[in-house]
């Protein structure tokens, strides 16, 4: 199956698996992975504010990552801290180096999901 991006206008080649091989907007365009990462990348510098996944990384010397959902949008964590919450048992707190020379900080609550709510803070990174 191929597919034109509605963003970059490339022809993009999908090979049949678990995922459509696309995001969609909304209205219904289909975007490639990495113009949804871009998209992504500008709304979080924008906004301030985003939704995404908190994912353990496998042999690896970092424990987790923040992706978006198609996985082509990550950022690792370097700090991370877990504790309790009333309701869903489990509070995950991460954070990670943003792309717009923030300090952001995620929450994850509870084990049954990845869904991880992050949020800019007003510390910028330390530049060497």
């Amino acid at each position: 199956m191929k597919f034109v991006c509605h963003v970059c206008k490339q022809t993009i080649r999908v090979t049949p698996g678990l995922t459509t091989g696309y995001g969609v907007d909304d209205d219904d365009n289909k975007i490639c992975y990495s113009c949804c990462a871009d998209q992504d990348r500008e709304w979080m510098i924008a906004q301030g504010k985003i939704h995404l996944y908190l994912c353990p990384v496998k042999n690896s010397t970092l424990n987790w990552t923040v992706k978006n959902w198609p996985g082509s949008l990550v950022f690792p964590v370097w700090a991370q801290k877990k504790g309790r919450h009333n309701i869903a048992g489990t509070r995950y707190d991460v954070w990670f180096s943003g792309p717009d020379g923030h300090r952001w900080h995620g929450v994850q609550y509870g084990d049954q999901t990845q869904i991880c709510h992050c949020k800019r803070t007003k510390a910028l990174l330390e530049r060497d």
